[in-house]
């Protein structure tokens, strides 16, 4: 307010103008406005080309005077404002004058400035968009500060107490459009990180996944720890099973601990790498795992039970195991995920 009263005093003639900036804004912040709105409302009262862009998602919006979006070569900025939040600059906004700036504009430039802060910390950016990938890596790293991460989860656009869920995905599809599709109606953002797609979702539909979509998907919690979750999940993702919930694979997860070393030197999964060369075998071993029943695996295959029998007995003397008894089947499938596991 000191600054304010200071900026009013210096006014002199354009006091009552300045008067009206404030008043102006403090009506708009009112009405809880968004960000176009601002925009729209500041270009129709500065009469040139208004315009706001964050820095984190690259969202920039700009408006003409008749409300309408700017032509898409913009005009030098005639006049400047940060915006800031925490003490962090977070955004810019601008005004696009001819000519000489009027000497309201950077009144009206410091309120709206003022304004499209209070926007971000209270409903954020635009619900479903990409975002920034260091933005995002900020609010999923281990190695950040609460106070940062809550700081990007806030720039993301989720609410203090909106913590999401992380989903780690491996598809040729845009990442915003699969999570549009999982998430509908909720807040949602989406970001390349290295060979990983990152999504982050206050709420997770796994019958949604598009086909050709790996995703292993995070339990709610800290972010952190879901994004450790849900890398693990996509390692356990098939062809059989595209999608993996971290919290249905129990027991199961610690197969991902075991040093790489340790697993390949293990005799049962050393004969699981053996027959991977013969893909009808080891499909055929895959389906008799997943189902626990010669009759359902032929099923899945559209063989006749006989054949399969005789794929598996070859099987199991490759493996020395019985695969018909229940701990040659557990055996199995134990070897059959840890191989899988293995340089994923």
């Amino acid at each position: 307010m000191e600054a304010l009263a200071l900026r009013l005093s210096q006014l002199d003639s354009h006091v009552g103008g300045a008067i009206r900036v404030v008043m102006f804004y403090d009506t708009l912040m009112r009405r809880r406005v968004d960000l176009p709105a601002l925009a729209r409302a500041s270009a129709g009262l500065a009469a040139c080309v208004a315009g706001i862009r964050l820095h984190g998602t690259g969202r920039t919006v700009r408006v003409s005077p008749d409300g309408r979006e700017a032509p898409a070569s913009p005009s030098p900025a005639s006049t400047t404002a940060p915006i800031t939040l925490d003490d962090e600059e977070i955004g810019t906004v601008w005004l696009e004058r001819p000519g000489e700036p009027s000497a309201l504009d950077q009144l009206l430039l410091d309120r709206l400035a003022i304004a499209a802060a209070a926007v971000v910390e209270k409903y954020g950016p635009a619900s479903t968009t990409m975002a920034d990938p260091a933005l995002v890596e900020l609010a999923i790293s281990s190695d950040s500060d609460e106070a940062a991460r809550a700081r990007a989860l806030r720039l993301l656009g989720f609410a203090a107490d909106l913590t999401p869920r992380v989903i780690a995905v491996r598809s040729q599809l845009p990442l915003d459009r699969i999570g549009g599709l999982v998430c509908t109606g909720r807040p949602v953002k989406a970001a390349p990180l290295a060979d990983v797609g990152v999504i982050l979702a206050t709420t997770v539909d796994p019958a949604r996944f598009p086909a050709g979509v790996r995703a292993g998907i995070g339990s709610a919690g800290s972010p952190d720890r879901s994004w450790r979750e849900a890398r693990t999940a996509l390692r356990f993702t098939t062809e059989r099973q595209p999608v993996v919930h971290y919290d249905g694979l129990g027991a199961l997860a610690l197969l991902a601990q075991i040093p790489q070393g340790a697993t390949r030197d293990n005799a049962d999964v050393a004969a699981i790498g053996r027959i991977a060369a013969n893909p009808e075998e080891l499909e055929t071993l895959d389906a008799y795992c997943a189902t626990g029943s010669l009759r359902r695996a032929a099923d899945l295959l559209h063989l006749h039970h006989s054949s399969v029998a005789r794929r598996l007995e070859q099987t199991g003397r490759t493996l020395g195991i019985e695969l018909t008894e229940p701990t040659g089947l557990v055996r199995a499938r134990l070897a059959l995920t840890a191989w899988r596991l293995l340089d994923d």
